[in-house]
Order: structure tokens, then C-alpha cells, then sequence
């Protein structure tokens, strides 16, 4: 395992790309977690009004209420991440490095473990980066404190990590198949950002389907079920319901498409003749 992933680290290190989109997702993220108070701020100075309420107030920081916020905020740059194990894979295909790899021993299952923890290390270490993030913002500005509130709701914290792993093994996916970068990119931000939710709210709200079972096949698509995980919160504000938990059909859901994506890995892999 160590050896797999020393592996890719050493393959992306010396990569100017790798760094610029590590560089634009910490800014970011920074901004995500760290804006907030000044964003309502400009809000309250543009004349905005929440039903009447100051915008300032709002306890968008407070414990454990924190968790939800900054998660949700943060799943929307999880496509950057999906850009470096793009931008890996397809690398390692249109230079020959997965075939030069094979040669010298690697296993095929040892390239495909080796990508997983790299998506795994990438999703971590950005999981970890927003707990820090929360716990500061918590100390600063959270009006309640105690244990039972710190670590309440948590889950949110897992399900971010889970949500970039499960969308950067899509990813990887696509790259097999796909195999030029600029191409892959293209697919999975239309496929993320137009097709999916065009052919869900077409499902849903057209007069000539709603009536019938494909609102219910809706829920099941990848990148809805995977969005569910971490519900809106900020409806909650103008005293909304919300569900304030992970709900566990979204889970299910998202782990098969997982199983999927895996299975389909593998077999690209053991179908392709890598040291042609």
C-alpha cells in the first residue's frame, strides 16, 4: 500500500498542474470556510433583509450547526479535486507510464490501489483541513460550546470525505475510458452540471412524466444521490425544515454507484492489453 502510493505521489509532485489545482482549491476552500461572516457582512451593507432579519446574526458558525454548513459549501469544489485524478490517470495512459508500470511489475491491481489512496489522501487531507477550519471558526464566533455540541453532527465531516471519494472514482472511470484529459473534464462537469440535473427536473416537473415512475428513478442517479448526502441547511435560517442528518438511502445509493465504478475499473483494466 505504501509502496502505491509513494508511487503516485512521485508521478504528480513535479507536475505545475497538480499544484495550480491544488493551489485554486485551497483558496477556495479558505474562502468557503473563513468568508462567511464577511459575506453576510456585505449582505447586511447592501440592504439585504432575511424576513426581517439582520444578516450579521445569523449563527452560520455556532456548533454543531457549523458541520452541515462548510461540508455542503465545500462538496461544490470536490470537481477540482476529480480534475487532478483526471489529469493523473490520463497522464499515465497517454505517456505510457501505466504500461512502463505493468512492465516493471506492478500488478494492475496495485495501479488501481494506488489511485484509490490517492483519491482517499486528497479527500482526507482536504476532510481534515475543514475540521481544523470548523473548530476555529466554532472558537471564534459559536454562541454555544461543550462537547455535546463540538461533536454533534459530525457525520457531515464523513460524508464530505465520502462524497470526493466517491466522485473522483467516477472520475477515474471516466479517464479509462475516455482517455484524454480535456475530454474527461468536459464529460463530467456537463454530465454534473447540466445533464443529470436537466434530465431530473424534466423527470420530475414535465407534464408527460411526472405523473408517472420517473420522479422515483430520480433519487437513484449518481450525482443526485450523491448531492443528497449532505442536505441544504441554510433553508433553516428563515425557519425552514431541513433534514439535519445524512440520510441513509443516499448512503446505500452512492455506495453501489461506488461498486459500480469499481467493477467497472477493474474490468477496463483486465480487458486491456497495457504492455501492447
Amino acid at each position: 500500500m505504501i509502496r502505491a502510493l509513494k508511487l503516485e505521489w512521485l508521478k504528480i509532485r513535479n507536475y505545475r498542474t497538480f499544484w495550480i489545482l491544488v493551489g485554486m482549491y485551497s483558496i477556495a476552500l479558505i474562502i468557503i470556510c473563513f468568508g462567511g461572516t464577511f459575506f453576510l457582512e456585505y449582505l447586511k451593507n447592501q440592504g439585504a433583509d432575511f424576513d426581517g432579519i439582520d444578516p450579521t446574526i445569523l449563527p452560520i458558525y455556532d456548533f454543531p450547526d457549523i458541520w452541515q454548513n462548510i461540508t455542503y459549501l465545500a462538496t461544490f469544489l470536490k470537481v477540482l479535486i476529480a480534475f487532478i485524478v483526471i489529469i493523473s490517470i490520463t497522464n499515465d495512459q497517454t505517456y505510457n507510464t501505466l504500461r512502463q508500470n505493468i512492465i516493471d511489475g506492478i500488478s494492475k491491481r496495485e495501479f488501481i490501489l494506488g489511485k484509490l489512496l490517492l483519491i482517499g489522501s486528497l479527500a482526507l487531507i482536504s476532510t481534515f483541513f475543514l475540521f481544523v477550519s470548523g473548530l476555529i471558526n466554532g472558537a471564534l464566533y459559536s454562541h454555544v460550546w461543550g462537547a455535546s455540541f463540538i461533536f454533534d453532527e459530525l457525520e457531515f465531516i464523513f460524508a464530505y470525505w465520502y462524497d470526493i471519494v466517491v466522485f473522483c472514482t467516477l472520475a477515474m472511470l471516466l479517464s479509462l475510458i475516455i482517455k484524454k484529459a480535456g475530454f474527461v473534464i468536459i464529460a463530467l462537469t456537463l454530465y454534473t452540471l447540466m445533464f443529470e440535473p436537466i434530465a431530473s427536473v424534466t423527470m420530475t416537473e414535465a407534464p408527460f412524466m411526472k405523473e408517472g415512475i420517473w420522479p422515483h428513478i430520480v433519487p437513484f442517479l449518481p450525482i443526485h444521490a450523491l448531492n443528497d448526502l449532505i442536505p441544504v441547511p441554510f433553508p433553516k435560517y428563515i425557519f425552514r425544515e431541513i433534514e439535519d442528518n445524512i440520510p441513509v438511502s443516499s448512503l446505500i445509493i452512492s455506495t453501489a454507484w461506488l461498486g459500480i465504478y469499481l467493477i467497472g475499473i477493474q474490468f477496463i483494466l483486465t480487458r486491456r492489453d497495457l504492455k501492447a
